[in-house]
Formats: structure tokens, sequence, C-alpha cells
């Protein structure tokens, strides 16, 4: 097929989607199942133990050893339960399936953290939630944890994935943006997610990997204990709060969110991210933060 500018356009806006979609390379042209193809070995090596079980019992009894350099006797295959757990070749742990019991774990291990660094070293060797296996670092939180001001997301972004910080890339420059029109940067707020491991593809989180996460930010923020809590989007405001209202009923609503030794002022606006999508709404995204700031003077 001759080659046109067109068709460099459709290539290079293809290309463009895919990256902005968190592909990092091209694997294969078809989805891969490592648990089905671990099941298979592990019917492949208990078949081969079964074949070399007959081998073995017709040795004749009392027989000795080969001597050195003589023919080996047939080794039985490792048995089905002692096939390794699934997992992706470049991973260093095994994916695990989430359970209540991993839930339960999670929840021990934040619970024990007297400090936001013992929290973030807890998450960095929790092994309980799969999206660490394909995620490139652990998002744990930017700003200053002193502020009296908290930001909570969904999950990172490709951007976060590569910096380890949240809200870097272009979701997180409009909100430096939102910040220095009340006055204020991010050395006067903290800012974490609800999941702090990048989801394959930017998608959304599981409920299943969303509860597995929820216990490590409820601590964080309890750690944090600030005056003023901010839910970026819907997603972090149901998980937290416990609420089904879109954000659309939700923003600008002002709730008490049960602190350590204080109840919080809470309030969720748009996702930076969606007014990316949606600059229309920023205008209501200004008066929240207009009301955010006049809770945290006073005014």
């Amino acid at each position: 097929m001759q080659q046109s500018p067109e068709n460099d356009r459709q290539i290079e806006a293809l290309l463009e989607f895919y990256s902005g979609a968190g592909v990092d390379c091209f694997l294969g042209e078809d989805p891969v199942d490592w648990f089905a193809l671990t099941r298979e070995q592990a019917e492949r090596r208990a078949q081969a133990q079964n074949l070399a079980q007959p081998m073995t019992a017709m040795a004749p009894a009392g027989s000795q050893a080969p001597h050195a350099g003589g023919p080996q006797a047939p080794t039985a295959m490792p048995s089905a339960a002692a096939a390794p757990q699934a997992r992706r070749p470049d991973a260093g742990a095994p994916a695990v399936l989430p359970d209540a019991a991993v839930i339960a774990s999670a929840r021990d291990l934040a619970a024990k953290a007297a400090t936001l660094e013992d929290l973030q070293a807890c998450l960095a060797a929790f092994e309980g939630c799969n999206l660490k296996l394909t995620a490139k670092k652990l998002v744990f939180a930017d700003g200053n944890p002193q502020a009296r001001l908290m930001f909570v997301g969904e999950a990172p972004g490709r951007d976060e994935d590569l910096q380890g910080k949240p809200f870097v890339g272009r979701s997180g420059q409009l909100l430096d943006r939102m910040l220095e029109a009340i006055g204020l940067d991010r050395s006067a707020a903290y800012i974490a997610n609800v999941v702090p491991w990048r989801p394959p593809g930017n998608r959304t989180p599981t409920p299943q990997e969303t509860e597995i996460c929820k216990p490590f930010i409820l601590r964080q923020i309890e750690l944090v204990n600030p005056d003023v809590l901010v839910f970026l989007g819907a997603a972090s405001a149901k998980t937290l709060l416990g609420v089904e209202d879109g954000i659309r009923k939700m923003r600008g609503r002002w709730m008490a969110y049960p602190g350590r030794d204080k109840e919080i002022a809470a309030v969720a606006t748009y996702h930076p991210a969606y007014l990316l999508r949606s600059p229309l709404e920023k205008r209501l995204s200004w008066r929240d933060f207009l009301s955010i700031k006049a809770r945290l003077t006073g005014n």
C-alpha cells in the first residue's frame, strides 16, 4: 500500500491514543491468561508424574543405584501441588486472588503503622494487591503532611506511575493552578489517592482492588488528620464516605468525615482530569475552591 500523509496522520493518531491509554510496549495481539497457563502446566506435570511412577515400579526390588556415568533412573516430575502460583514473567511476586483474608491482612498492617513513614513502608512491602505487579512505582503521597488541607483522588495515571508522585501529569498541573488561584500551593496541601498503584491502561480500579487498598488510605487520613478533606471526583468520596450520590449532586456540599479526634470538614469537587475534558465545569470547581478557602480562613 502506498504511504501517504493521510496514512501517516492516522498512524500518529493511533499511537498517540495507545500512549494516552497507558500502552508502554507491544507484547502481542491477543491477551494472555497467566492463570490458565499455570493450570495447564500443572496438569502436564501431573500427567508426566503418573507416567513416571509405573516406570519406577518396574525396577527390580533391591536393585542398586546406577554407577556414575551409567543410565539414570527416571526422575518423578513435581506434583501439581508443587506448581508455582500464577505470575507475570517479569514479576517478582505471585499474583493473588483477592478475598476477605487479603483485605483483613491489609487492615491489620495499616492499623499497626504509627507514622506515615511506617505506612509507606507497609505499602511498599504489601503483596496483596495485584496492581503492584504491573505498576512501575508506588504512588504514596505528595505535599506537606502537616498541612491543614488534604486532597484524595482515585488512582494514579501514567505520569504519576513514572514519577512516583500523585497528580503530576496534566490533571496535576491543573490542580496546581487551581490552588494558586486561591493563594495556595503544594506546600499548603497533602495529596494522595485511594489506590496507590496505577491500574493497567489507566482503567478504573475494580471494587476488590479498591477494598484491598482502602485500609491504607483510611489510616493515611487518620495520621495526617487535616482540618479540610477534599475528594477529587466521586470515586474517592463514595469509597471513603459510603455515599451513592453522583458528583453533580455531591459536589460543593460540605459533609463530616470522622477523624482521629474530631470531625473533619469534607467536600467533593470535580476531578481535574474531568475538567480537562469538560472545561465549562471549571466555574463550578472555582466555587468549590472559594468555599475551601473560606473554610481554611474561617470566613
